[in-house]
């Protein structure tokens, strides 16, 4: 998860551009708190799907692991959860919790899909932070950065993370939530 913040500063600028688009424009003043919306919206809509894929596969598929050495696909809906939770305190001034807190307690489908929802429900919070609130300087990882730039990271972060449970879910000839019609 240590990556340089850089990364995720460039991520958010193109998430960004990308919600200015008119295929993801949110309806809006134009005014500062913008970008937080559209930010907010992309996070929202790759939770959604997160959230849908773990309600949707069984107890015994959350124990599957394409090959040695990757989480199995429990582990990484627990790896989410609880890097949201340490990412979202972080932007809301909390006591943040060990990202992989989760990862290590949570072993049933119910309890981890619980604790799924839970994160979302406290990172919407760090989401409707206002964009004065969000310039505000923090510490990410040893570095210096921003609110928005640790939602950035969390938004992101959970992006990548969907892209493995699309491939765990294929894997398995099941379709993703994101390719449903």
């Amino acid at each position: 998860m240590k990556r340089p913040v850089a990364i995720y500063v460039l991520a958010l600028s193109l998430a960004v551009a990308c919600a200015s688009a008119p295929a993801f424009a949110q309806p809006s003043t134009g005014g500062p708190d913008a970008a937080i919306a559209a930010l907010r919206s992309q996070w929202k809509s790759t939770t959604t799907y997160i959230t849908v894929a773990a309600e949707e596969l069984t107890e015994a598929e959350y124990g599957y692991r394409p090959v040695a050495g990757v989480r199995t696909f429990g582990e990484l809906i627990g790896h989410v959860a609880g890097t949201q939770n340490m990412l979202c305190a972080l932007v809301l001034g909390d006591k943040q919790p060990a990202e992989d807190a989760i990862e290590k307690s949570a072993t049933t489908k119910a309890t981890l899909v619980a604790a799924l929802k839970a994160s979302n429900v406290y990172c919407a919070k760090a989401y409707a932070i206002s964009a004065t609130v969000s310039n505000a300087a923090i510490d990410v990882f040893g570095e210096k950065s921003t609110k928005v730039g640790a939602l950035a990271l969390n938004a992101v972060h959970d992006g990548e993370h969907y892209g493995n449970i699309v491939t765990y879910m294929r894997m398995q000839g099941k379709v993703p939530p994101s390719s449903k019609r």
